[in-house]
C-alpha cells in the first residue's frame, strides 16, 4: 500500500487527453483521485469540484487526474454530460493494487470488491507527498488544492 513518503509505482497512466504520465517522475505535482464510478452522485460532485478548482490547480503546477475502472467511453461520456475539466484515466487493476484503493466492500451484508475514494497529491520526484483515505467529497477538493498550493 502506497502511503506519504512512499515513492509512486512506476507505472505509466494514460489519460482522456491524450497525456501519457510516467508515476515515477511525472515532471511536476501530480494529483491521483481514485473514485468509484462515473457518473453517480458523489463521484459526479468531486469531478464537478476538481473541475472548479482546475485553474487553481494549474497554476499551483499541479495535474489533476481522475482514475476509475470505467471504461473509456464512459468516462468520455462523464467528461462531455458534465463538460469537466480534469481528464480521467482507465484503471484496469495495477494502479488500484498498488495504491490500495481496491478494497473490500460491504452494502447491506453483501460483500465485494470495489474502489475505494482517495486522493494522493505526488511530487515531481515520484513521492508521494499526502494521501487521503476514506475521502468525503464535501470540501475535499479545496483542502486537497490547499496541499498542493503548500507543497
Amino acid at each position: 500500500m502506497i502511503d506519504e513518503g512512499s515513492r509512486a509505482p512506476a507505472l505509466h497512466l494514460a489519460t482522456t487527453s491524450g497525456d501519457s504520465i510516467d508515476l515515477a517522475a511525472p515532471g511536476g505535482k501530480l494529483v491521483l483521485y481514485f473514485y468509484p464510478k462515473d457518473d453517480t452522485s458523489g463521484c459526479t460532485r468531486e469531478a464537478q469540484d476538481f473541475t472548479a478548482l482546475a485553474d487553481d490547480f494549474a497554476a499551483a503546477g499541479t495535474r489533476v487526474v481522475g482514475v476509475s475502472r470505467d471504461s473509456a467511453k464512459s468516462h468520455d461520456k462523464f467528461i462531455a454530460k458534465y463538460d469537466l475539466k480534469v481528464p480521467l484515466a482507465v484503471d484496469e487493476g495495477p494502479l488500484s493494487e498498488a495504491f490500495g484503493t481496491w478494497v473490500e466492500k460491504s452494502m447491506y451484508g453483501r460483500k465485494y470488491m470495489g474502489m475505494e475514494r482517495a486522493t494522493f497529491l505526488i511530487g515531481a520526484d515520484g513521492t508521494v507527498l499526502k494521501a487521503w483515505r476514506k475521502v468525503k467529497v464535501p470540501s475535499h477538493a479545496a483542502e486537497v488544492l490547499k496541499a498542493a498550493q503548500a507543497g
